[in-house]
């Protein structure tokens, strides 16, 4: 618990947690994402820079560069990452069974098939209420969680006073020593029942985006800490004097005035811990599915205020089957424990690999500090995670099948997702086809807007000259969007459209780049079209503003006062031309069309920027934008590609068999773009082609 709470809660992305918030985190910082859709414009984004302290020490660098190079390196990264999401959407299935069956269970006279249905009724009905949102359904949780912890630390106290306070002997270490001198192997094999005590870490770090580090830094100190040693020694007490009751030792050592109010609250807090579980896996799977590592489903933002609140209607429909089905199945808490503490153990062994890597690449802390937290929690995980491979047999394999068939899923999916880019990046179309195509009169403009949507940053997409070959026609503006995520959680709505024109620049074809956060959503259709061509004006504007200023200061500069009279000035035409193209260069094409300079402004530069301020946008500039807000009244339509994937005939059999037969599988049993972009099915074109990988 002091691992997460003190050192892993600081490696958060901008508030956010969990194993691919860690790989996002590396993925800003070096450059070890297998798709290659870095742009040096995305490190102007506001939350893109890291404040990294020690810039100069060389060891950071070396390993970053290392990492770079290495793509055994990459794919480990991602593989980790992967694995990590897989043990804890298992910890998502086991956390809601485990704790609501060891709740119900307290109900005595009920037998243990009666105990089993009421917990499948609860389960269900905590699923069905998740569409409702986190906001929603968290409004009882602070006070209910706050009675449980006065409950079980007041019950602590009072059994440890009661049966035996010497039990506070057993902190002392040497007590830990003797401990495994007698008991020896079966000593090491307890650890696995051991480690669940302090289970719930890796949860709360995947869920760190509804809360803050310092809340969570406080309540643990103050509040959660010492309720759960105040229980743990009230219960070793009530054990010393009656060890026969270790089957039920909590319900059996609460006080008979209190029974039943305790079991009220536990089942509260079990439902508490519960949704805290199902809200981190949706979390981390729609951070999955941002950076391609997960196929598409709906995700649902539930909350206005908070943005980390989802809903996924799919994966919430799988949770409740799968925790009915493994309720059914196990049945009693002790063999869920043994399924529980694989998958805990696992994901945190993962999470501290990959914090040791931000530590060495990122935050460049001390490498005595890096390797007594590597070596300390390494071991200590390590010993837990042997001591539960013991129980791998009697339910331990249950997580263990959860992970195999989620890596092979996300696996699957970011691998053909690479191949694709690769693809479209190896095969797209020279700026001169667009020369071409304004010379055919063979094509036809047609009104409106056209977003033909592709994965690929750069240049022209291959499907573009295969739309205009099946259909000779363009719209009078067309739009190619790319919708990248970046590394990062958010990106201001200001900063999100990233433009281009293609040339010839009277032909209205423009490359949009929507850069969007892991927790970003593209909103409603009718807000995604205002926002663009609200962006795509801002653009043209500053293209004319900087065009117009350039061709006044060029005029003003032909002839300059030279002994009283006016003369071509050849020469300082030249530098003003290397003037105004370093800050145009220089620039960031944002929406707000900041200009940006690298140079050391001269006395000559700075009376040449004061004339840039002063040019009004000249009236081919307004023309243009009034043509974009016709085009827009006219209809702003889809174009989407159908690509088939298939591997090529020479591939090996492993890859056609995860080409051909895996990804198609997941893409067409899995949400198709327009639905995740819903995207108005009256105003969509979409045209089939195959990518041969």
């Amino acid at each position: 618990m002091t691992k997460y709470v003190f050192i892993v809660l600081w490696a958060n992305d901008n508030g956010d947690g969990g194993a691919f918030a860690l790989y996002s985190l590396m993925c800003r910082y070096a450059k070890v994402s297998l798709i290659p859709n870095q742009e040096p414009e995305d490190r102007e984004l506001s939350h893109y820079s890291l404040d990294i302290p020690s810039n100069h020490i060389r060891r950071a660098q070396r390993i970053r560069h290392s990492l770079e190079k290495s793509k055994f390196a990459k794919v480990f990264l991602v593989f980790l990452a992967i694995l990590g999401t897989s043990m804890v959407i298992g910890d998502g299935v086991l956390t809601p069974c485990i704790s609501v069956l060891s709740a119900v269970s307290g109900i005595k006279p009920l037998g243990q098939e009666a105990v089993v249905g009421i917990s499948i009724a609860i389960l269900v009905a905590l699923f069905c209420v998740q569409r409702l949102g986190t906001d929603k359904v968290g409004y009882t949780f602070a006070p209910a969680i706050c009675t449980w912890f006065l409950f079980i630390s007041g019950i602590g106290l009072y059994n440890l006073f009661k049966y035996n306070v010497g039990v506070l002997r057993a902190f002392n270490p040497k007590y830990i020593i003797d401990y495994f001198k007698r008991n020896g192997k079966q000593g090491w094999v307890s650890l696995g029942g051991i480690f669940l005590c302090i289970t719930g870490s890796e949860a709360m770090f995947a869920d760190l985006g509804h809360f803050s580090v310092r809340s969570i830094q406080i309540s643990f100190s103050c509040l959660v800490f010492p309720a759960l040693l105040s229980a743990y020694s009230g219960q070793a007490a009530y054990l010393s004097k009656f060890p026969e009751n270790v089957g039920n030792t909590f319900y059996d050592s609460i006080p008979d005035p209190l029974y039943w109010p305790t079991f009220v609250v536990a089942v509260a807090a079990a439902i508490i811990a519960s949704q805290a579980m199902i809200s981190g896996t949706f979390s981390i799977v729609a951070q999955a599915q941002n950076i391609g590592c997960f196929p598409r489903v709906k995700v649902v933002h539930t909350s206005v205020k908070h943005g980390g609140q989802v809903y996924i209607p799919e994966l919430n429909y799988f949770l409740m089957a799968a925790c009915v089905i493994v309720t059914l199945s196990f049945k009693t808490t002790e063999k869920l424990g043994h399924a529980y503490g694989i998958a805990v153990v696992s994901a945190e062994i993962i999470t501290t690999h990959m914090v040791t890597l931000v530590m060495l690449v990122i935050w460049k802390t001390k490498i005595w500090w890096i390797t007594l937290f590597y070596a300390v929690y390494l071991s200590i995980e390590s010993t837990y995670f042997s001591a539960q491979l013991t129980k791998f047999t009697q339910g331990g394999y249950l997580p263990m099948a959860f992970s195999v068939v989620l890596v092979i899923i996300m696996g699957t999916w970011h691998y053909v997702q690479k191949l694709r880019y690769q693809f479209e990046l190896n095969n797209k179309v020279s700026s001169d086809y667009i020369r071409e195509l304004a010379n055919n009169p063979n094509i036809k403009r047609v009104p409106g807007i056209g977003l033909l949507y592709s994965e690929l940053v750069q240049g022209i997409p291959p499907i573009f000259p295969h739309f205009v070959s099946n259909i000779p026609s363009v719209h009078s503006v067309i739009v190619l969007v790319s919708i990248k995520f970046i590394p990062i959680s958010k990106v201001a709505l200001q900063e999100r459209f990233l433009f281009r024109q293609v040339e010839p620049k009277e032909y209205k074809v423009f490359r949009c780049v929507v850069r969007l956060g892991y927790k970003d959503q593209l909103g409603d259709t009718m807000d995604f079209e205002n926002q663009l061509v609200e962006q795509l004006n801002k653009f043209i504007r500053h293209e004319h503003y900087i065009l117009a200023a350039h061709e006044q200061v060029l005029a003003d500069k032909e002839t300059e006062p030279v002994s009283g009279q006016l003369v071509p000035g050849r020469s300082s035409r030249v530098h003003i031309e290397e003037d105004l193209q370093q800050q145009v260069d220089s620039r960031v094409s944002s929406p707000t069309g900041s200009i940006r300079s690298t140079h050391t402004p001269t006395a000559q530069s700075n009376r040449s920027s004061s004339r840039i301020q002063m040019v009004p946008p000249n009236t081919s500039g307004q023309e243009e934008m009034q043509f974009v807000e016709k085009a827009k009244e006219q209809g702003v339509f889809y174009l989407l590609a159908e690509a088939e994937v298939v591997a090529k005939q020479d591939s090996s059999f492993v890859k056609k068999a995860f080409v051909n037969y895996a990804y198609n599988f997941l893409r067409k049993n899995f949400r198709q773009g327009e639905k995740v972009m819903a995207i108005p099915q009256t105003r969509l074109l979409r045209v089939g082609m195959t990518y041969e990988l």
